[in-house]
């Protein structure tokens, strides 16, 4: 009878730990996928979200969050409508997203056959909508899935101010460049135009033709981005008319391979380092601008050079930590870096190579992979 004991003992608990160890790992597995589950509809739901809070917004969002939430019904409202909701939805959404308004926390509301729990969604700490899920059963737990669910909500919209909040900084400063063509170019262009007018009026009409071609392509209303071709023409004009002016004093070259052209580069992200060069490094004496543009893989690598009066490496470091907003800084070099860190990344910024005496090279790269406007 002992020895019976003695094996029928370990036997049962071989059998009894292999029975928890299944049930264990059936339990890691339906974890691992409940958590797969969570996370690919809140990945499905957050880029309409992160288009901030609307009629379409929501309507993408809706379906994905009532999966997440298992509820019979939710809605998305906005401070004075209800945006969109999956399943039937009470009239009664409203009423009941205001009352989470004054509080400013979750709100549970009974009903028949079905209750409701709304909590509002925040931006920054104001109160913009709100999310509510209707059920048979009001129980705590559903009462904190809600308001995570709404606490995580808040946060993608959060993500979406601050994504129109760099979108419309980028189209101002934009503008501004727009806005900051250097009125002294206009003037000393159209004075060097206004020469040729009796003594060459060939040469006249062909600059008047650039310049109103610069002209066109720095103030026309576009995207924030440009191919490099397109880039490298309004640079062009802008060194003939510079050109017409200086006559032999001033030398350029362009030497840039054709696997770039295409590439989408900033607006305006050239023509404002090739006036720097001129207007800063040559300061009317005889001088070359170069330019080169090569194909570096994934990137496009350019650089404009001047052999010029160059300045000293600290001025240089200085020059890019200026404000580009402070009054008379123009198209500068801290303009062409700050957007080239805003758009692309702190590690694309300009790097400039100088010394006193020794002229000044300002080295750019840009991805080649096609971005979308900012």
């Amino acid at each position: 009878m002992l020895t019976t004991a003695c094996v029928v003992l370990p036997c049962l608990t071989f059998v009894l730990g292999y029975t928890l160890a299944r049930r264990r790992a059936a339990r890691e597995r339906q974890d691992r996928e409940a958590t797969f589950t969570t996370l690919h509809l809140a990945a499905m739901a957050a880029p309409a979200l992160r288009a901030g809070l609307n009629r379409d917004s929501a309507r993408k969002a809706v379906r994905h969050l009532h999966a997440l939430l298992g509820t019979y019904a939710v809605a998305i409202t906005s401070t004075e409508a209800a945006l969109a909701w999956d399943g039937p939805c009470s009239d009664e959404v409203l009423t009941y997203a205001r009352s989470a308004f004054a509080s400013g926390r979750a709100q549970l509301f009974a009903g028949e056959p079905y209750g409701a729990v709304v909590v509002p969604l925040t931006v920054d700490g104001r109160i913009v909508g709100a999310l509510a899920a209707f059920d048979d059963e009001l129980s705590a737990g559903l009462v904190r899935s809600v308001t995570e669910v709404g606490r995580w909500m808040s946060g993608q919209l959060e993500l979406a101010e601050l994504d129109s909040s760099r979108r419309r900084a980028l189209e101002a400063d934009m503008r501004a460049l727009r806005a900051q063509i250097s009125p002294h170019f206009v003037h000393n262009a159209l004075t060097t135009i206004a020469s040729f007018v009796r003594t060459d009026p060939g040469r006249a009409r062909e600059l008047l033709l650039d310049f109103a071609d610069f002209a066109r392509y720095a103030l026309r209303r576009a995207h924030d981005f440009t191919t490099l071709a397109d880039e490298l023409t309004c640079v062009d004009r802008y060194l003939l008319l510079e050109r017409a002016r200086f006559g032999d004093k001033l030398r350029f070259s362009l030497q840039v391979a054709p696997e770039v052209l295409p590439v989408p580069v900033p607006f305006l992200c050239l023509q404002p380092l090739v006036e720097n060069a001129i207007k800063h490094g040559m300061r009317g004496r005889a001088g070359e601008v170069r330019i080169v543009a090569r194909d570096a893989g994934p990137e496009a690598h350019i650089t404009v050079e001047d052999d010029g009066v160059g300045m000293d490496p600290e001025r240089a470091r200085s020059v890019l930590d200026e404000d580009p907003a402070r009054e008379g800084a123009g198209i500068g070099l801290a303009n062409v870096d700050l957007r080239l860190r805003q758009i692309y990344g702190d590690g694309y910024g300009l790097k400039v190579e100088t010394a006193l005496g020794a002229g000044t090279k300002v080295r750019l790269r840009v991805p080649k992979a096609q971005l979308t406007s900012l």
